[in-house]
């Protein structure tokens, strides 16, 4: 039964349109997904859908209710979970609950609530405070509470944001066992896997869908477009720069060992390039993913060179630039870092994995100089953090502080260049400006920067003085696909000029771009090695870096409850 329906739905704040024209419907028994980057308008479309927010032009009906409806009889039928604030960070799992059962007039609540907790699985933590839990267990205590009521529609604005792939997993087989209710479900998201999850998907981009239907449909619209290339490589970065150059093909990127490519539409894979990126080089045909769907309706072909990477010095070979032994880091009692060991060399991308509160931000952090181990011992180009010609090459990108918000653009430009002591400041500004084309937001506030220019002015902040050493707290977090490949494209070329890297992230496919990841768990480093090695530990074939990261946590899990 379609309980949403849309026509010609469109929202303004000021002069821009935050949504132009949207047109769609949702059905009972089914979950609806909104994906999209940030800025696309998913967190609009869905407040639009509470009924608390009104729209300018078009006709929006929410379970035969002409919207906006704000009586609380359409609010009690509806389930809400915003992007940010659901909880009370002060109250405890169960004193949350107990308030939402109260202000929604639950009958028998206590045995409402303890089915909650137990399908929540956070019953043995029911008096911990929500501030302290970690975020997927955040994210499970917010859907409780929304769903408290089982409601007929159900509002879920990027539930799985910033959640490790466990907790996403487990979000995910919560929400399809509310499905047995014949509730609707509409589901926003940036992470463009989880559309394939859908039974139908709105794919908004800029306040516009690009499509309405079914992921499956426009995936199989790609087929014969998607290539895996695998082989003895010369080097496999400058065989996806290679790749890139030819003007058949829209994108190309590292997946652990081989290379994903995609022709542009209408074109055949241009095989003669072949002969030139490596020996015994082969290519086949691949089933496209909701990604290569995205970009393929874009059409915005993925650059083969960072005009950044350029402009610097080729620098030295040198193994282990990175060197680190025995780190332990304790808050009082609590051992939030256990023993850790790992080297890095120059040109290599070395990615940190973990679920939420597995220790990897503190591990991130004590090799940034920003924590000061409890033991251990940490060497960054043969010497310690104290040193400050040490500290000078090392660029870092702060997750959420990177910049800072009341200065314009350019003046954080000047800010970072002159903290770094950079040889001609305004020459070596000019040039980021040209690079990452930020004429046009020169003097806006970084606060009101959009977000992909945001962490555009972020990374070139910490490349401005040429850092032999690059950290990177999840740098594509919330930006859109094309952002992201442009990151990944400076981020490469960047490590063939010699530059480590080291990256947390939570998207997997990112972390097939690495040469060595290390995944984190309550502490440890539970596994290191390149993203084929770490899928090779899991028996399923074709097995992705998701698969591989779940299953190692899981069998840690078993192995230590013995």
């Amino acid at each position: 039964m379609t309980v949403i329906s849309a026509l010609n739905i469109t929202k303004y704040f000021k002069n821009y349109a935050a949504l132009s024209n949207i047109s769609f419907s949702a059905k009972s028994g089914e979950i609806t997904g909104i994906v999209g980057p940030d800025g696309a308008g998913k967190t609009t479309l869905v407040r639009l859908l509470t009924g608390l927010m009104d729209f300018n032009n078009g006709e929006l009906e929410v379970l035969g209710r002409k919207m906006p409806d704000k009586s609380s009889s359409f609010l009690e039928q509806i389930g809400y979970m915003p992007q940010k604030f659901g909880l009370y960070e002060d109250l405890s799992v169960i004193e949350n609950l107990n308030l939402h059962a109260s202000l929604q007039g639950i009958e028998n609540a206590p045995a409402r609530i303890n089915k909650l907790l137990e399908f929540t699985k956070l019953k043995s933590f029911k008096t911990r405070r929500a501030a302290n839990l970690s975020g997927g267990m955040k994210q499970k205590l917010a859907l409780a509470c929304a769903v408290i009521k089982k409601p007929k529609v159900l509002l879920l604005d990027e539930p799985s944001t910033g959640v490790d792939p466990i907790s996403r997993q487990d979000l995910w087989e919560m929400v399809h066992s509310l499905l047995e209710d014949d509730i609707a479900v509409v589901w926003s998201t940036s992470y463009l896997n989880e559309a394939q999850m859908c039974d139908n998907v709105i794919l908004l981009n800029e306040g516009s869908i690009l499509y309405h239907g079914c992921p499956k449909e426009l995936m199989d619209s790609l087929k014969g477009r998607v290539f895996k290339i695998e082989g003895d490589f010369f080097n496999k970065r400058d065989a996806v720069s290679s790749i890139l150059e030819c003007e058949e093909l829209l994108d190309a990127a590292l997946i652990g060992s081989h290379i994903k490519a995609m022709t542009k539409d209408g074109n055949a894979f241009p095989e003669e390039i072949l002969k030139t990126i490596g020996n015994n080089i082969k290519v086949s045909k691949i089933e496209p993913s909701f990604e290569d769907a995205f970009l393929g309706i874009l059409g915005v072909k993925t650059k083969a060179h960072s005009i950044l990477a350029n402009v610097m010095p080729q620098l030295p070979e040198q193994e282990n630039l990175i060197t680190v032994r025995n780190l332990n880091k304790k808050f009082g009692k609590f051992a939030a870092v256990k023993n850790i060991n790992f080297t890095v060399n120059s040109g290599e991308i070395f990615g940190l994995l973990g679920p939420n509160g597995a220790g990897k931000s503190t591990t991130f952090k004590m090799l940034c100089g920003l924590l000061t181990p409890t033991s251990g011992d940490i060497k960054v180009l043969g010497g310690s953090l104290k040193k400050r010609h040490i500290r000078q090459n090392i660029g870092y990108m702060a997750q959420k502080f990177s910049l800072y918000g009341d200065l314009r653009l350019k003046d954080n430009l000047d800010f970072f260049a002159r903290l770094y002591e950079v040889e001609d400041v305004k020459k070596k500004i000019d040039m980021m400006i040209d690079i990452f084309d930020f004429r046009k937001y020169l003097n806006m506030r970084a606060n009101k920067l959009p977000l992909g220019i945001k962490q555009r002015l972020s990374l070139a902040c910490a490349l401005m003085h040429q850092s032999r050493i690059l950290f990177l707290d999840e740098p594509t977090s919330g930006v859109d696909i094309i952002t992201r490949k442009e990151f990944w494209t400076h981020i490469n070329n960047i490590a063939k000029k010699g530059v480590s890297v080291m990256i947390t992230t939570h998207f997997m496919d990112e972390a097939e771009y690495c040469d060595k990841i290390m995944l984190v768990y309550k502490g440890k480093a539970i596994a290191v090695g390149t993203p084929d090695e770490l899928k090779a530990r899991v028996s399923v074939a074709d097995a992705s870096m998701e698969d591989a990261f779940i299953h190692l946590v899981k069998m840690y899990d078993e192995e230590h409850s013995k």
